[in-house]
Order: C-alpha cells, then structure tokens, then sequence
C-alpha cells in the first residue's frame, strides 16, 4: 500500500478581513476577526476564525506565524494589465490610439526576442508580489514566446494566472500581425501546453476591434467553443476617438459591444478592459451574458479617455461583474490599493462614494467574481486557495499615525485605500507559501520552498 505523503500544515495569526458577498448589493458583506487563525493544508484554507476558537486545531510543532499590527487581506486580483508594456510605464502626453503607435507597438517589438519577455516577465512577478496581487489577467504580446515566458515564470511561483497571445491581423506594425489563421494556430497550441497546467488558465487574446478583421475574431469565438473554460479578454469602449473608428470599421453592427458578441466572444469569463462610454443596454448584454468589465482608473485618468461610471455598472437591478485593473502601462502603477486610491476619486467626480468595503471587494472577491473563479479565490474562507496579502499598519510614520486613529473596520479599510501602496505589504502568501515577505533578509521575494530566486 503506497503511503500518503504528509499534508503541509501553515498557521497564520493577526487581525483579519474578508467579504462574503457583494457590499454594493447587500448589507453586512465584511467579515473582521481581531485575532484570527488561518490553517492552511497542502495550500488551502482548511479553518479560518477566532484564534481562541480554533487554536486547539493547530497540529503539535506547527510554527504560528503572527502578524502583529497588520492586516490580513484575500490575495488582490487584476483583472486587466499588460506585462510587456513595463518598459513604457510613464510615457508621456498622448491618448489612446496615437499612444498606441508611439509607444505600445515599439516596446512589443522587442518581445520578439524570448531572453528580454523572460526579463520582463520576471520584472512583472516580482513587482505585482511585492504589491500584494496574486492573480492577475495578463495581455502578453503577439509572439508565443511572450506567452511561454510568462506562464514559466508564474509556474514557478505557483500563482494562479489568466494570459494570452495577442491577435493582431490590421492596424499595427507588420511585424506585429499575425493572420487568422496563424493566430488561431498559436492560440491552439499556447492552450494545449498551458490551459489547466497547474494553476494556470489561458484568456484568448483580440487585442480590440479596430485590430482585428472578422475573420480573426471568429477564429477567437471559435477556440472558445473548442476548448472548456477558457477565458477572453480584449478592450471596450475605451476612448471617444477609438468608437468612431469601429463604426466605420463594422457598420453593420450596433455597437462595439456587438461586434464582439456576434463573433461569440461575450459571455462568461470574457473580461471586457475599460468600458467608459457604454450604453445602458451594453450594461443589460453584460448582465444577461456573465460578461464582465474590469475597471481601470489610473489609466482612463493618465490618458484622458474618461470615467467609468461604477455604480451604474453594479446597479442593483441588473448589476455587471466588475473587477479592478491596474491596466499598465498606460496605468500608472501595478499596487492595486493605489488603483484604489484613484477609483475613489473618479467615483466622487461622478457623484458617488467608493468606501473602504466595496473598495475591498473590487480589488478581492469582485475580481474573483469577474473571472468566474469565485469558488477557490477572492476570500479568505475554507477550501480557498491560500493566496493572502498581509498590509503593515505602520509602514510608514504617517500611516502609522493615521490607522492608530481609526475607531472601526471599516476607517481602516479606508484609509488604506488613500494612503496604501506597495510599501504597505508586509507578506504575500501564494498557495500557502510566503513568496514575498519584505522582513526577510537579503531578498524579500522567492520561489516556494527555495532559499531565494534563482
């Protein structure tokens, strides 16, 4: 009889928070234990409550690891970013199209080249760990290789991803386009190799409508349909100039939204970047269909393309799955609590307030929801994924000064939101392992199980 290898057994200690449903849909969503355990088994939630209650649970010679003025967060999710444009982060003074020419097509030129995706890609993992995501969707580039850089690099750290190859057969550099049939080839295979490898999941990639013919995105529709549970992500709405281009491009359609559906492209998890300027019945397609919308507010804010109207997104009568984006490069950071720092204001430009606890949600259990992977993360809760972040209270003097004053949950969560950013993660845990930890000598990030990067 063959023996059962050991479990691997992680406790974890200190003041936590998570949601157990939609706070912009239903009251009394946030769940807040003082002085909470985690159990992890083989890198799953297996308890999770009062320390008091449960520290009976804990198995003889397991280590506690506590976290004394700290809070412990689900791992954030992102559900928009675009890893290759790293390099082009704070590039100046255009918007969406003529930014596309100056400086996004030049950058992915260079990911024809596999050394420089897999320096970037491993650039991308340490930054998004440090801040604290540990699932992100990803745009990578035209070239598979891009892909193949990515997905090692993820594997190595055990996270769970969503990427794609990008398809482009018009309107970019000819030595970015593929064709349809090409792309439908190298999808194929980049999702035979990757899709349900380990934890990771592969989202068929058009990059937006003006750069794709009909052909490639009925080639897109059709991977979906050969293929069980793939994702899509592509661009929505994004930009006044950007919509006037896809009427003239598809005049038959009704709507930029429909150019996608009628390629069978929107449903469940198709994750739709941006969204600005959508009609009432575009939200109604998105609702009916499981589609969701990933909301960018650093970039929309940098490139001047507009505000996401939010709450009228999670309108209670037929509310969209909505998840957060950090969207870089054309986002101006990959911290999601800064993003949500951003996502405050352009809610209050637009006459509404983003508190503490629907802000939680968007960056945690939202994003989940909007990838359709809300059963395993997105929360802190048995049979989860243990993909955690741990926030320092006092990561700075003024942080410090300013969360010793908070009188509740939810002012802290709050202020977190304003005053957050990467240097607020004390440690990320990644299916039970603590890949990053900035209290750790030398290098604050590692592979799970090994002594530093190799």
């Amino acid at each position: 009889m063959d023996r059962e290898s050991p479990k691997t057994i992680r406790a974890l200690r200190g003041q936590a928070a998570s949601l157990t449903g939609n706070p912009f849909l239903a009251e009394r969503c946030l769940q807040h234990i003082p002085d909470a355990l985690i159990l992890i088994e083989d890198g799953r939630i297996a308890a999770f409550g009062d320390f008091s209650e449960l520290a009976g649970k804990i198995p003889p010679g397991t280590e506690v690891v506590t976290y004394d003025d700290a809070l412990i967060l689900p791992g954030l999710i992102d559900t928009h970013v675009h890893y290759p444009q790293l390099q082009m982060i704070a590039s100046y003074g255009e918007q969406l199209l003529a930014w596309l020419e100056k400086y996004t097509f030049p950058a992915e030129l260079q990911f024809a080249d596999r050394a420089h995706a897999e320096r970037v890609a491993k650039l991308f993992f340490r930054e998004i760990l440090g801040a604290g995501t540990t699932t992100a969707m990803v745009y990578c580039t035209v070239h598979p290789g891009s892909v193949e850089a990515f997905f090692a690099e993820s594997e190595r750290f055990n996270t769970r991803m969503i990427a794609g190859k990008v398809l482009m057969d018009r309107n970019a550099p000819a030595a970015l386009l593929d064709t349809a049939q090409r792309g439908y080839d190298e999808s194929k295979a980049l999702i035979e190799r990757w899709h349900g490898r380990g934890r990771q999941h592969y989202a068929v990639t058009p990059r937006f409508a003006p750069s794709c013919t009909q052909a490639q995105l009925e080639a897109a529709g059709t991977l979906l349909t050969e293929h069980d549970g793939l994702f899509l992500q592509t661009h929505l709405c994004e930009n006044t100039d950007e919509i006037a281009w896809v009427r003239e491009l598809f005049p038959e359609r009704k709507s930029y939204l429909d150019v996608y559906a009628q390629a069978g492209l929107v449903g469940p998890r198709s994750v739709l970047g941006h969204a600005i300027h959508v009609a009432e019945e575009d939200f109604c397609t998105c609702h009916a269909s499981g589609a969701a919308i990933a909301h960018c507010p650093t970039s929309n804010g940098f490139l001047g393309s507009g505000l996401f109207r939010l709450f009228d997104a999670l309108d209670p009568r037929r509310p969209v799955r909505v998840g957060l984006g950090t969207d870089v490069g054309a986002g101006t950071t990959l911290s999601l609590l800064k993003t949500l720092g951003d996502a405050y204001k352009v809610a209050a430009l637009r006459g509404t307030k983003l508190d503490g606890t629907k802000a939680l949600w968007l960056a945690t259990l939202g994003g989940a929801e909007a990838l359709h992977l809300d059963d395993r993360i997105g929360r802190i809760a048995p049979g989860y994924d243990a993909d955690l972040c741990v926030l320092d209270l006092a990561a700075t003097p003024l942080l410090g000064f300013r969360t010793g004053t908070c009188t509740s949950i939810e002012e802290l969560l709050f202020v977190l939101q304003i005053l957050g950013d990467h240097r607020t993660v004390r440690a990320t845990w990644v299916a039970g392992e603590p890949v990053y930890d900035n209290r750790r000598p030398g290098d604050p990030l590692r592979y799970p199980g090994a002594d530093a990067l190799a």
